[in-house]
């Protein structure tokens, strides 16, 4: 299973950036994906998650500018990231917590990280 993410980059403070990352592989189904980051000198630490049946959580720091969805046929999750502080500059890394298609075993997977610069 592979994870792909996509999207990020340099935007100035009250920007926006549209993340996306889509699983590959050998999956059966995809239970919850979610978003990660990680600034320098800090811990990962939860943005947003999702459900497969659309119920979300986000974090406190993200809630009311930040919007996660999925599309579930194309094994794909998306974080719209709007007004933008520097404080979000950090790696997003996605998630997905799902089992296999062969053994119906359940494992957790991360994406390869992208990065979010937000400065003037």
């Amino acid at each position: 299973v592979q994870l792909q993410a996509s999207g990020g980059g340099l935007v100035q403070p009250g920007g926006s950036l549209r993340l996306s990352c889509a699983a590959s592989g050998s999956i059966f189904s995809i239970n919850v994906m979610g978003w990660y980051r990680q600034a320098p000198g800090n811990q990962r630490e939860l943005v947003a998650r999702i459900t497969s049946g659309g119920s979300t959580n986000y974090a406190d720091s993200v809630k009311g500018r930040f919007t996660i969805s999925r599309d579930n046929a194309k094994n794909t999750v998306y974080l719209q990231m709007n007004s933008l502080k520097p404080e979000d500059t950090a790696v997003y890394y996605c998630n997905a917590d799902l089992l296999d298609q062969l053994t119906r075993s359940r494992h957790e997977y991360w994406g390869q990280g992208t990065e979010v610069t937000v400065s003037s």
